[in-house]
């Protein structure tokens, strides 16, 4: 996503959420942003339309109400979509409802961690993680997005925003390859 699409994704997401948070309807917001960007991912026609030039903005716009009156979505979802539509900006709206989950998790102080581990973690282990990486960070909760990689041989390469804390077998054992090659 380029800086562009970054900052528009990101004022129209906070426009939305003080806007849903004023209708106090920001979770049945987010659960049509969320069924909407899956329809998208799922649907080679709706992607044609939302993303190429051909259409023009105000059959964008009509195609895309429709769709969501037909869905039963929220009427602000509707009235939100159709104003990025007729803007032009609908090719920013997987963007803009990725920037609207992410503030509505800072808002609630949920964070995100990438947890990567050399076999698969069962829901015990997997909550202990959570509960360090809510220490950690000092979060209210944790959305934990779990990956194997066998080549970590052992250990976790742990992802939360920028930072990574790896504890991986395989870091450790290239650090004591390199401090050899130092020694020889």
């Amino acid at each position: 996503m380029s800086s562009i699409t970054a900052g528009l994704a990101g004022r129209y997401a906070s426009a939305l959420y003080q806007l849903a948070t004023e209708a106090k309807q920001v979770d049945d917001i987010l659960l049509d942003l969320n069924s909407f960007n899956e329809l998208i991912d799922n649907n080679a026609d709706l992607q044609t339309l939302i993303y190429s030039p051909v259409f023009g903005a105000d059959k964008k716009a009509a195609a895309v109400g429709h769709l969501l009156k037909k869905a039963k979505a929220n009427a602000l979802v509707i009235q939100f979509i159709g104003t990025i539509a007729k803007n032009g900006r609908l090719f920013a709206i997987s963007s803009i409802i990725s920037a609207f989950i992410k503030e509505v998790d800072n808002r609630r102080g949920k964070i995100s961690a990438e947890v990567v581990s050399a076999i698969p973690l069962d829901d015990k282990r997997q909550a202990k993680i959570q509960e360090s990486i809510i220490s950690l960070a000092d979060a209210k909760d944790v959305s934990l997005v779990m990956r194997v990689d066998p080549s970590l041989i052992g250990g976790l390469v742990i992802r939360i925003g920028s930072r990574m804390f790896d504890t991986s077998l395989k870091t450790k054992l290239n650090r004591l390859e390199s401090a050899m090659k130092g020694v020889a």
